[in-house]
C-alpha cells in the first residue's frame, strides 16, 4: 500500500498531456493485447476494449474475463496500474471542471469566440437587456464586464470577466476586436450625471482605441454630453433620463402611447420592429413597401428616416437598412422568401 501511494504521488505530478496519452495507450494496448492472448474468449477488439474499461473503472460486469495465466497477469497489471492511472485521470478531469467553473464565477477567463456581444456595467437595466437579447436570438453569446466579486449571471452562452473596462486588459480578455457590438451602461451607483458620463466616456475612448470598427452603444445620463461622445466617434447613444422623461410626458398627454413604444421595444408580445434585407428586385421604396405589405409587414424606415411614405418613388439605395413592423412569424417568412 505504501508503494502504491508513492506511485500515485508521482503519477499526480506527471504533466496532464502525458497522463492522458498514457491512459489512452494503456486502454488501447491492453484491449489489443487481451485479444491476442485469449482469442477464444475475446473475439474482437471491442470485446477487449469492453473488458478493459469495465476493469479499470472497477465496474466489473463479469460477462467477459480471462482464463489463461497470461490473461490473468494482464488483469492483475490493470488492477494495480490501470485502475490507479484511470482514477488519477478522472480526478484530473473533475478538478479541471471545478477550476474552470470557479474561474467563470470569478470572472478570470479569456474568451476566444467571435461575433459576440459585450455588456459593460452590471445593473438592472443590463439584466433586462440580456433578457431581451436572448429573446431576440437565443444562440448569441454575451460577455459581461464589471468589477463584481462573482458573476452576476452565468449560463452556457453568458460569460463574466472581472475588471475595469476603462483598462485594456479586460477588453482584451473579452476579445473585443472580434465582437459584434458593445453596450456601455452608465454606472447607476454614481448619482451625479456628469461623473457617470465621465466614466462612460473613459470606457468608450478605450473601446474606440482598441476596436474602432466594433459597433458601440453608450447610455448617456445628460444630453449635453453627447458632443463629447461624438468626438470619440461612438456609433449610437441612449439618453437615459431624457428618454424616460419624454415617454412619461407623451403618456400623460396621450393615454396608452407607452404601450406602443413598449411593444416595439420588446420581443415578448405583439408586433415588433425588425430589420429586413433589401431584395434585388426592389428598385424604389414603393417596390419594397408594397412587397412587404403583401406579406403582412409595414415598412416604416430606412435607418433613422421615418418618412418612407413621402419618398416612395425615390430609388432604393443599395446600402439601405430597412425596418418593418410585423410579428415574428411574418418576419421569419420574409427572411425565408
Amino acid at each position: 500500500m505504501f508503494i502504491l501511494r508513492q506511485v500515485l504521488k508521482k503519477v499526480i505530478k506527471i504533466p496532464n498531456y502525458l497522463l492522458f496519452f498514457s491512459s489512452v495507450f494503456l486502454v488501447v494496448g491492453a484491449s489489443w493485447l487481451i485479444v491476442l492472448i485469449e482469442e477464444e474468449t475475446f473475439h474482437t477488439f471491442f470485446d477487449g476494449f469492453w473488458w478493459v474499461m469495465t476493469t479499470v473503472t472497477t465496474v466489473g460486469y463479469g460477462d467477459l474475463y480471462p482464463v489463461t495465466v497470461a490473461g490473468r497477469w494482464l488483469a492483475l497489471f490493470l488492477y494495480i496500474i490501470g485502475i490507479g492511472l484511470i482514477g488519477v485521470v478522472i480526478g484530473k478531469i473533475i478538478d479541471g471542471l471545478a477550476i474552470y467553473r470557479k474561474k467563470r464565477q470569478e470572472g478570470d477567463i479569456v474568451y476566444k469566440g467571435k461575433g459576440h456581444y459585450i455588456i459593460i456595467g452590471w445593473s438592472q437595466k443590463a439584466k433586462f437587456a440580456i433578457k431581451e437579447m436572448l429573446a431576440t436570438n437565443e444562440h448569441i453569446e454575451i460577455i459581461i464586464i464589471d468589477q463584481l466579486e462573482k458573476a452576476p449571471l452565468l449560463d452556457s452562452n453568458i460569460f463574466y470577466i472581472k475588471g475595469n473596462a476603462s483598462e485594456k486588459a479586460p477588453l482584451e480578455k473579452a476579445n473585443i476586436k472580434e465582437a459584434k457590438s458593445v453596450l456601455v451602461f452608465a454606472d447607476d451607483t454614481i448619482h451625479d450625471g456628469q461623473l457617470a458620463d465621465g466614466k462612460s466616456l473613459l470606457i468608450a475612448s478605450t473601446i474606440e482605441e482598441m476596436a474602432p470598427e466594433v459597433h458601440t452603444i453608450v447610455e448617456i445620463m445628460e444630453e449635453s454630453h453627447i458632443k463629447n461622445f461624438q468626438y470619440m466617434k461612438i456609433d449610437e447613444f441612449i439618453i437615459s433620463n431624457e428618454t424616460i422623461s419624454s415617454l412619461f410626458v407623451r403618456s400623460a398627454f396621450q393615454k396608452g402611447i407607452s404601450n406602443i413604444f413598449g411593444q416595439l421595444l420588446r420581443r415578448s408580445e405583439g408586433d415588433d420592429l425588425f430589420h429586413v434585407p433589401k431584395a434585388p428586385e426592389w428598385k424604389t421604396y414603393r417596390d419594397a413597401f408594397e412587397a412587404l405589405l403583401s406579406q403582412g409587414a409595414t415598412l416604416v424606415s430606412d435607418r433613422h428616416q421615418l418618412n418612407i411614405n413621402r419618398m416612395l418613388d425615390q430609388p432604393l439605395p443599395d446600402d439601405a437598412e430597412l425596418y418593418v413592423i410585423c410579428d415574428q412569424v411574418t418576419f421569419e417568412q420574409i427572411i425565408r422568401s
